[in-house]
């Protein structure tokens, strides 16, 4: 409790110091005099920041959700962090944490952590995508760390945004083998959860991650005799896994598995997973951790073992159509679907992703004013009116397209 009113009496005091002096700075472009009550970093920091950001944002800004995909891919950080990504979940769900790893330009690429603190981590963009460098987002842990080289952390109103001064944020830049930052390892949280021991933790956590790019390093010079291309899976239509073009040898229920990895990247439990395959059908431990053990043969261990989750890449049908309706690209979203999630499924989870697909794309289509849309779409929808009604409104009366659509009203009409 006392460490608690101590925080308290902390965000208060830099509250007031914050609304004192970042009006002023702002209206004089310069530094005045008597600051030194705060870090002189964090008022260094605001008067770089106060140039190109405003306080009162609500977000960070954002960069291609897609380019931002395929950086994370190519990223040097990519395989240490996912060597340790079970840790990093762990830890971030134990300490009610949401982390990030960043590029050097501080480009959020990953994180992880509990569904309530990834939710409100997101509505700020603290998010793939979400860009936090000091000219972007002002003053905050990871601009710090990125322009110092150095650890650090930044504790509500020592954010230039006042969006973020019910944050805490602990930092530590990544270097590679030749001295480089290639990003940043940040650990946040609501500020009554701040903790001194965070710091080290993200200290240790960094150490590994730069002490396995070293090792890293010569292991990805020699040449691998073992499949070491992306996983691409197929769960739309139709079934299959594949590396390097050579299909997987998995049975329906590792299919299963690896399609719910697939769409949820942030993991399962092992309870959700078992619930998502089974639901209440009687099945013993070992059998599920057979079909677990399988896949992550399958893969070259490519799951976490603590929470379940992928840690080598693998493109799915499915997750790019629900990628391409987020984006309003509905020509996309129709292209890459080809029928319904795993149609042979019966495991709760895939029936549940199923339905979600399926509402979705038709949704798609009916908000859609493209006939083509709505015409490919009643292709597989046979009985589905609405969706004839629909391609019917969008097509001029003199197209001769016209017939195809009452031809298929008709028949759902009379079936």
């Amino acid at each position: 409790m006392s460490q608690r009113s101590d925080l308290r009496r902390r965000r208060v005091r830099l509250e007031s110091e914050w609304s004192r002096w970042v009006p002023r700075m702002k209206a004089a472009g310069s530094k005045p005099v008597g600051v030194e009550a705060l870090r002189n970093d964090v008022t260094e920091s605001w008067m770089r920041s106060l140039s190109s950001v405003d306080p009162a944002r609500d977000s960070a800004p954002v960069s291609d959700g897609g380019a931002v995909h395929h950086r994370w891919d190519g990223s040097p950080l990519r395989r240490p962090v996912d060597g340790l990504a079970g840790e990093l979940r762990g830890i971030a769900e134990d300490a009610g944490f949401v982390t990030a790893v960043t590029d050097a330009s501080g480009t959020i690429l990953w994180t992880c952590g509990g569904p309530t603190m990834r939710r409100r981590a997101e509505r700020v963009n603290f998010a793939p995508g979400g860009r936090w460098d000091e000219q972007a987002m002002g003053t905050n842990a990871l601009s710090l760390a990125l322009r110092t080289g150095r650890p650090a952390s930044v504790f509500s109103a020592e954010h230039l945004v006042t969006a973020l001064h019910g944050w805490v944020c602990y930092c530590a830049p990544v270097h590679g083998p030749d001295g480089r930052i290639l990003g940043v390892l940040d650990m946040s949280t609501t500020w009554d959860r701040s903790n001194p021991l965070a710091m080290a933790t993200v200290r240790t956590l960094v150490a590994t991650i730069e002490s396995r790019l070293r090792t890293e390093l010569p292991r990805q010079a020699r040449p691998h005799p073992e499949h070491t291309g992306p996983v691409s899976l197929t769960c739309l239509g139709s079934e299959q896994a594949r590396r390097d073009g050579v299909p997987l040898a998995l049975r329906p229920r590792q299919v299963e598995i690896l399609t719910l990895l697939a769409l949820e990247p942030d993991g399962f439990s092992p309870e959700r997973l078992r619930e998502a395959l089974y639901g209440d059908r009687a099945v013993t431990a070992s059998t599920f951790k057979a079909e677990i053990s399988h896949l992550r043969r399958a893969l070259d261990g490519g799951i976490a073992t603590r929470r379940y989750a992928l840690t080598v890449p693998v493109s799915c049908d499915a997750a790019e159509v629900l990628r391409a309706l987020a984006q309003g690209d509905t020509e996309t979203a129709l292209r890459l679907y080809r029928g319904p999630l795993l149609p042979r499924s019966e495991a709760p989870g895939i029936e549940e992703w199923r339905t979600h697909l399926e509402v979705s794309v038709r949704e798609a289509v009916m908000a859609s004013d493209s006939p083509e849309h709505a015409l490919r779409y009643g292709e597989r929808a046979p009985y589905d009116t609405e969706v004839h009604e629909h391609a019917l409104r969008l097509l001029d009366a003199r197209d001769p397209r016209r017939a195809l659509a009452a031809g298929r009203l008709a028949t759902a009409l009379r079936d």
